[in-house]
């Protein structure tokens, strides 16, 4: 169309082109962009719409003027002392700490509110919890108001073993407040992120009637303390786990009260010791099955040969030759075979297949050391509870490092063949190693946490015939169908089990009461230590009433353990 008209206008410099011929092609045209007012004749701006713009904008030059005026000038004076007395304080917004549950969601540990403190308060289920569940040492201001500790930490026992995953993180807001503390506004600059929960595999309520009868029978029996555990053989899990005396979590968190703070340290039978993991005592006869798998297992006697207790046997003196040295029974058990010996718990017959005795040949020293480090006496368990200590084994090298000139003799192997002189065993200890002959050889890892695989699969094997654990579980039956631990000879569950009564001091007039065993018998799942401190030589109730009240309840109340 251009093309023409221009050419048009060259043949004919008079032609002439109207416009209507202009905007009648240019409407007729299909492809402009009418978005972008192609095709469309441009139009002037109104003088009108200009004029009524320029209003506008000096309206809100003269709004914007005159509230900027009386900001500066009219209350400038009032916004500046404002500004000179308000403050921003940067505050803590403190977190909730994970709570603790037994392995049926039962809270053992967990956060109260209170309207005068910004600080959940940490409470505890009580009592019988205590050493496992610890205590924790609150956020602390200084006099100024500070926080020079600005988060709860674990102090002992699950509190501080999972400190890292219980304390969560604390959140923080800015205050801006006036000269006389009145709050002008306040912004979250960073959300609390609330600590992860603890699920135990402890069952309280089992843990809650063993510590009652543990305090019961020390208070009316004169033991200073006591402690018992129950664990799980397949797994390691711990069902109960509890120590008598134990001081009060709530009490020692808070620090308020200083009298009962103050009589804890002064208390004689150590409150803030956790007997199951920390105290090392003499064990006495639990730990003659252990020697009785060795004897076995170094074909140091056939488990059916019958040695004779007339009471004592006697051997040499070797400062006075012409004298005899005496190494007394507890009674006299007349003939007894390996599973007749741990029922009676008899000693002469332990003094022979340990150390030897005329013709019978005995495991020797280094080999009842073997066997009992073999078991894990005299290590460490890995339990995940802080401060736990290993117990003491007996040897020629301890004797050396601890009675220096004093060489070892066979009445030092005769002794350490019973679990007297300087053996000393943790209760922890005593459960994991009865837990590996009911389960016949796997030594497994103790742990508190519920369905924890990584502690799980943490086991060794002891490599030792059935058949020799098979006689150690007869003769440990038999010690509660006709022996030492009779009184736990009931109906509802098959139990097997062996007493040890370990004397202490030089005057022996106090000992250590023992039971440790397994049930059910046909299939053990179950492993418990019960130990009695420190109690009268005279005092014929011991560890073994503590479990039998035990399972009596639990046949009532918690009968899924003997299933």
């Amino acid at each position: 169309m251009i093309t023409r008209i221009r050419k048009s206008k060259l043949n004919n410099k008079n032609s002439f082109v109207e416009p209507d011929e202009i905007f009648l092609d240019s409407e007729n045209l299909q492809n402009f962009d009418r978005q972008q007012f192609e095709g469309r004749i441009e139009k002037p701006i109104p003088k009108k719409t200009i004029l009524l713009l320029g209003i506008l904008f000096l309206f809100f030059t003269g709004i914007f003027g005159t509230r900027l005026a009386y900001l500066q000038i009219q209350k400038g004076e009032a916004y500046f002392k404002r500004s000179q007395n308000n403050a921003l304080e940067k505050v803590i917004i403190f977190t909730d700490r994970g709570i603790i549950y037994d392995r049926n969601k039962i809270e053992l540990s967990w956060n109260k509110k209170t309207e005068e403190n910004p600080i959940p308060t940490r409470a505890y289920l009580s009592p019988g919890f205590s050493h496992l569940l610890g205590y924790v040492s609150y956020p602390t201001q200084d006099k100024t108001g500070n926080f020079w500790q600005g988060e709860f930490i674990g102090k002992d026992g699950l509190e501080k073993e999972y400190n890292a995953k219980l304390k969560g993180e604390n959140g923080a807001k800015i205050i801006e407040t006036d000269a006389l503390g009145k709050i002008y506004s306040e912004n979250i600059v960073n959300p609390p992120k609330q600590g992860d929960d603890l699920i135990t595999s402890i069952d309280s309520r089992v843990q809650t009637e063993l510590f009652a009868f543990i305090k019961n029978l020390s208070e009316n029996r004169s033991f200073t303390g006591g402690a018992g555990i129950i664990m799980n053989t397949q797994n390691g899990e711990l069902i109960a786990s509890t120590s008598f005396p134990e001081y009060n979590s709530e009490i020692l968190s808070l620090g308020k009260d200083t009298s009962k703070i103050s009589n804890y340290f002064t208390d004689k039978r150590k409150v803030f010791l956790d007997r199951n993991i920390s105290g090392l005592y003499t064990p006495g006869s639990i730990v003659k099955p252990f020697f009785a798998l060795g004897a076995l297992s170094e074909n140091i006697i056939d488990p059916y040969k019958k040695i004779l207790s007339t009471g004592s046997i006697s051997i040499p003196n070797p400062y006075f030759p012409d004298q005899k040295t005496v190494f007394k029974d507890w009674q006299v058990n007349g003939w007894t075979n390996m599973m007749e010996a741990l029922a009676v718990s008899s000693d002469v017959y332990f003094y022979e297949v340990g150390g030897g005795f005329e013709n019978q040949k005995g495991l020797g020293i280094l080999n009842l050391e073997k066997y009992a480090d073999l078991f894990g006496l005299g290590d460490k368990t890995g339990i995940d509870l802080p401060d736990e200590k290993k117990g003491i084994i007996p040897s020629p090298a301890w004797k050396m490092a601890n009675f220096k000139g004093d060489p070892w003799r066979i009445g030092d192997t005769y002794h350490t063949a019973i679990g007297q002189y300087g053996f000393q065993v943790t209760p922890i200890e005593m459960v994991r190693a009865v837990g590996a002959i009911a389960n016949s050889g796997k030594l497994l890892n103790p742990h508190l946490i519920l369905n924890d695989i990584e502690k799980e699969n943490l086991f060794s094997i002891i490599d030792l015939k059935k058949e020799y654990f098979d006689t150690i579980h007869q003769g440990m039956r038999l010690a509660v169908t006709f022996g030492t631990a009779s009184v736990l000879n009931v109906s509802y569950v098959q139990v097997a089990a062996k007493t040890g009564t370990a004397q202490l001091g030089v005057a022996k007039n106090k000992v250590n009461s023992w039971v440790v065993g397994f049930f059910p018998y046909d299939n053990p799942k179950y492993a418990f230590a019960i130990m009695m401190e420190a109690g009268p030589n005279t005092n014929t109730v011991g560890a073994s009433s503590v479990m039998r009240q035990l399972l009596d309840w639990m046949s009532i109340n918690t009968p899924e353990y003997f299933e």
